[in-house]
């Protein structure tokens, strides 16, 4: 007895379990990297401040560079509701071509992930279709849909399809060997091992092809507003290049990259929460 109060004195503990008043373990950390994301947000109003200052110095010609407060003026006379008008009908087909587009992938992907049959049947076609520019649809969808939002929403799809169907294949072959092998000595049906162990297994690499699909939905959404469209950001593009006004072609430029990183940190936000289980190096915070 004696040498165990020596010994509880010497550690400085006692027998009673530490209060819960007591902080220390109970604080979370601090986030190491919240300076770099502040940063992060400020660089682009660096960067705006910059070129305003180098168009009014007369540095860059502002009639091929304009000053960031000449397109935000620029914006502001197209007036809230026309331009609200311009923004409603580009998002809208944007996230309809994406939503036609990603599940069609996920669900021709996920056939030609399982079974090796079809993948060797479809690949060699899906190669050669992902290698033709957006452009390149334009006159058989005009040809075959005419000029109504039918051809404009495809050509969305088209764009999200494959960064998608190509994820979901590689995500699902990509699953660990032992994964597998545990799966099968446990004797699980194929439902089973498909939604315990393929499924959860390959969702990163799935959640990384959906944010690639939106990114392309945008990028395809300017081409297919090319196509006889009379509302839309893809619309004032083509207006400001025809009528020769940079500002209104930046101004649309900046909107776009607005909406994409809005739309992706989104999706973004979303792929955390599902994949809240992951213990990835990222998500533990390790970072140098």
């Amino acid at each position: 007895m004696a040498a165990t109060e020596e010994t509880l004195a010497l550690t400085g503990r006692d027998s009673q379990p530490l209060s819960a008043s007591e902080p220390a373990s109970s604080e979370r950390p601090s986030d190491p990297l919240r300076a770099w994301r502040y940063a992060g947000l400020a660089l682009p109003f660096v960067f705006l401040a910059v070129i305003e200052a180098l168009v009014r110095a007369s540095v860059l010609p502002g009639h091929l560079v304009p000053a960031p407060s000449s397109i935000a003026q620029t914006l502001w006379d197209l007036g809230g509701a026309r331009l609200a008008r311009h923004l409603g009908a580009s998002v809208a087909r944007v996230y309809a071509g994406f939503a036609l587009g990603s599940a069609l992938a996920l669900l021709i992907g996920a056939a030609m992930g399982l079974s090796r049959r079809v993948d060797a049947l479809l690949d060699p076609a899906f190669q050669a279709l992902r290698a033709i520019p957006s452009l390149a649809w334009v006159p058989i969808l005009l040809l075959w849909m005419g000029i109504d939002e039918a051809p404009k929403i495809t050509l969305i799809a088209i764009g999200a399809f494959f960064p998608v169907q190509l994820s979901v294949v590689a995500g699902i072959h990509g699953v660990d060997r032992k994964l597998i092998e545990f799966g099968e000595l446990n004797r699980l049906t194929h439902r089973a091992m498909f939604t315990r162990i393929l499924r959860p297994a390959s969702m990163p690499q799935i959640f990384t092809g959906l944010r690639t699909g939106l990114s392309l939905a945008w990028m395809f959404m300017v081409a297919a507003e090319l196509i006889a469209a009379t509302r839309g950001l893809g619309y004032l593009l083509s207006d400001g290049r025809e009528t020769g006004r940079p500002d209104l072609v930046f101004g649309v430029i900046l909107l776009l990259a607005l909406l994409g990183k809005l739309s992706d940190g989104a999706f973004k936000a979303i792929e955390t929460r599902v994949l809240s289980w992951r213990d990835a190096r990222h998500i533990s915070g390790d970072a140098q």
